[in-house]
């Protein structure tokens, strides 16, 4: 017998878009198991995870959910509806009509079968879809603010984490984060000359959401340093030339 948060868990796998036979592999839970779970689960927290219908199974689910995991982290939030339904919403910056494109394609390799709307707002878009299952999705969705509470990721998804560690850091950058280059000028030989120096910021009032970014940047080899608010936690800077060209090469500024 598994206790409900065993099958929460493999389930939570299954979701993703990996194979009753990898997920099986990785539990040690048996494939018939797993596959009866699919149909019938108690509901957790009042949340109705019965007869789910799992995302596609292509090989980019699992990035993709990597991807729409930082979104949600940074900007993003569960909302009840009627019939136990619940919204999806991550807000997308107007200025940045390449991260809408990019949220709405993840939400829709993750669930295909599912419609996803853009709300308009005042400076940016909501990207929105809705389904029972989400909750079972993002596990962090709580009562609260992010940053009032504690966010921690369950195993399964420290595991799709540390398979994509780059799109899980790419979703965070365009929820909560920025590239820009600072300048300054010298002196040389009589001639003023400008120097830019380019460097990523990541901004979160969440000591939690803040460390989970910085563990990812650990497990790439990308060096960062923290400043603070005060006495809290507030902003991650990657500023050596070297972690920059990395984060360039797979993450790159907002578009």
């Amino acid at each position: 017998m598994y206790d409900l948060e065993i099958r929460r868990r493999a389930l939570g796998l299954v979701a993703t878009g990996q194979s009753l036979n990898s997920v099986s592999k990785i539990t040690d839970i048996s494939r018939s198991a797993l596959r009866a779970w699919r149909v019938e689960i108690e509901p957790r927290r009042g949340h109705d995870c019965a007869r789910r219908t799992s995302p596609a199974r292509s090989p980019g689910s699992t990035a993709a959910y990597a991807y729409l995991l930082g979104l949600y982290l940074g900007d993003g939030c569960l909302s009840a509806q009627p019939r136990g339904v619940f919204a999806l919403r991550i807000a997308c910056a107007d200025s940045w009509p390449g991260l809408i494109e990019s949220c709405e394609a993840a939400i829709r390799t993750i669930h295909p079968d599912n419609a996803v709307c853009r709300v308009r707002k005042q400076g940016c878009t909501m990207v929105t879809s809705t389904s029972k299952h989400w909750p079972c999705l993002f596990p962090q969705h709580a009562p609260g603010k992010k940053h009032e509470r504690r966010i921690a990721l369950e195993s399964w998804q420290q595991e799709i984490v540390d398979a994509h560690p780059w799109e899980f850091i790419r979703g965070l950058i365009h929820s909560d984060g920025c590239r820009i280059t600072n300048w300054t000028e010298k002196v040389i030989g009589g001639e003023p000359k400008r120097y830019e120096y380019p460097r990523y910021f990541f901004t979160n009032k969440s000591e939690d959401i803040l460390g989970l970014y910085s563990a990812a940047l650990d497990a790439v080899g990308v060096e960062w340093k923290i400043t603070r608010r005060g006495k809290d936690p507030y902003n991650v800077s990657v500023a050596r030339r070297a972690s920059v060209a990395l984060m360039d090469l797979h993450v790159g500024p907002k578009y």
